[in-house]
């Protein structure tokens, strides 16, 4: 059963479906404390991945906290946080979605040279590279999905959405109006 307002919650789904934004508001709405994995955990300036065993400890570190919000999770530690989490938001969302937000955020950051994290930035040397987020896309898709379904047939607690509309409408359920007062109603 998922709680109401859910403490420990990690967004996962596809390259380009939109955790990172979904799990800032989320944040935002509830107070509690985010994670944002690739600036947090996963990645050093210089596109230099932390050494997995520092990845791990930090993990097991936010897992055992009260409280957390991650806006996503890589594989190789996952064991360590879903049995603490108390759900999943899983973005499922079609390929045309997810690849054409996915295009549209790297060719606005690597025109206005926006930084990703800690430093690091797209260029065209990285879109065209072996390890491109947008090669990534379509390496991890198949797997993601297939790994949302293994999710939820072994009852963790998944919320799955497939229309970026439904999720709005979850995380609207969150969020405070603000009156023009400025006081919440």
């Amino acid at each position: 059963m998922i709680p109401i307002t859910p403490q420990r919650v990690v967004f996962f789904g596809v390259t380009g479906s939109g955790k990172t934004t979904a799990a800032e508001r989320y944040a935002a709405a509830t107070g509690l404390p985010l994670t944002s994995v690739d600036s947090d955990i996963g990645w050093l300036p210089g596109w230099a991945e932390r050494d997995p065993a520092e990845q791990l400890r930090m993990v097991e570190e936010i897992a055992s906290r009260d409280a957390w919000v991650l806006d996503s999770f890589y594989r190789k530690w996952s064991d360590h946080l879903i049995p603490r989490v108390e759900v999943i938001v899983a973005l499922d969302y079609p390929r045309w979605l997810s690849l054409s937000r996915l295009v549209r955020r790297t060719l606005r950051r690597m025109v206005l040279r926006e930084e990703v994290c800690n430093g690091n930035t797209e260029s065209f040397r990285r879109v065209i590279a072996h390890d491109s987020i947008i090669r990534w896309h379509f390496t991890s898709f198949a797997s993601k999905r297939r790994r949302i379904r293994e999710y939820q047939d072994a009852g963790l607690p998944v919320l799955r959405f497939t229309r970026p509309r439904d999720l709005e409408r979850w995380l609207r359920s969150y969020e405070t109006p603000v009156a023009e007062d400025g006081v919440g109603s």
